[in-house]
């Protein structure tokens, strides 16, 4: 819009500048005749001066006439040409043919600037061209973009210590509230899972424990620690399920005499001597000196009706003075009844 006010505000000003004078294209030189003039060719020659310049008067008041357009119209300048007979309608221009041919403009000056009314033409505005929107269009078969998901983790270990924090303040009740929220977010959070088991196993909450114990080992069992506690806890259960949940864990146990000594017992509990027997030897491999491994090694050889075998197990138990009293008395007396 301010573009073509300004546009108007020239054409104004032009139009205004050429009213100061007469226009040199229009003053034609009066051819004097050879002889004298009579009176009534005088005569007639001074009414047709006056008809001139009076049509030349009006002519130049109607084209300094400017008439201010609307803004956002434009406006439409028509040539210069003789006085017109009659005001031209809006969106309407005369064309009226020109007698005779104006004099040439002389070499070197510059053709004189003819005001031209300024007309009333409505002229379309210009719309601004709306934003240009690019639309992209995706694949039918691409899937549909979904927000990053959480790393897998974070609010879990959130909640773990959240139960530390707990747990330190003597909330118990949180803290098994904090742990067990923190290993739905992330079940193999192995810390939070066995402070949940020693939470409850204090609470004497033994089937919470023995449950979040086979939930652990289910999803890994290359954890031989956590199969000892729910093997002990099974067998004060009444020992249902003990021998299946050391045997699974078994083969990422080997070297570790305190898992092969437990598993040699489970097995003797329930009659499996000459397996209890392998697994005790084992164990007395990573760790010969211990007595406690001899004894139930001895009592394993006499079920198993080896009694030499049995007799060496427990004189080298009884030699070793690491026995408690009672179990002391107890060698001393296996040793005399297979002797």
């Amino acid at each position: 819009m301010s573009l073509i006010n300004k546009m108007l505000q020239d054409l104004d000003a032009r139009g205004g500048a050429g009213g100061a004078g007469v226009d040199p294209l229009l003053v034609k030189p009066v051819a004097r005749p050879e002889g004298r003039l009579a009176p009534r060719v005088a005569v007639a020659v001074g009414l047709v001066a006056v008809l001139v310049a009076g049509g030349w008067f009006s002519w130049r008041t109607m084209s300094t006439l400017t008439v201010k357009a609307p803004a956002g119209l434009a406006s439409k300048a028509t040539p210069a040409g003789p006085l017109p007979l009659a005001p031209v309608p809006p969106g309407m221009v005369r064309v009226t043919p020109t007698l005779s041919a104006p004099e040439p403009t002389p070499v070197g000056e510059a053709p004189p600037v003819v005001p031209s009314p300024v007309v009333d033409a409505p002229v379309k505005r210009p719309r601004r061209p709306a934003p240009a929107v690019v639309a992209v269009a995706a694949p039918e078969d691409a899937p549909l973009a979904r927000p990053p998901s959480p790393v897998r983790g974070q609010g879990a270990e959130a909640d773990y210590r959240r139960a530390l924090s707990d747990l330190a303040d003597g909330r118990v009740t949180d803290a098994i509230a904090e742990l067990e929220r923190t290993l739905q977010v992330d079940p193999r959070h192995d810390s939070a899972r066995q402070v949940l088991v020693g939470l409850l196993v204090e609470a004497h909450r033994n089937d919470d424990a023995m449950r979040q114990l086979q939930l652990g080992l289910g999803l890994d069992p290359r954890q031989p620690a956590m199969a000892m506690l729910l093997a002990r806890l099974q067998l004060e259960n009444g020992g249902a399920g003990a021998v299946e949940t050391l045997q699974r864990s078994l083969p990422y146990a080997r070297g570790n005499g305190d898992y092969q000594a437990l598993f040699a017992g489970v097995l003797q509990r329930q009659g499996r001597n000459r397996e209890a027997a392998e697994q005790y030897q084992a164990a007395l491999a990573a760790s010969p000196g211990n007595a406690v491994w001899l004894m139930g090694l001895g009592i394993t050889l006499q079920a198993d009706k080896r009694t030499l075998d049995a007799l060496a197990a427990f004189q080298r138990a009884g030699s070793s003075g690491t026995l408690p009293a009672d179990l002391q008395a107890f060698v001393e007396r296996k040793i005399q009844q297979l002797k």
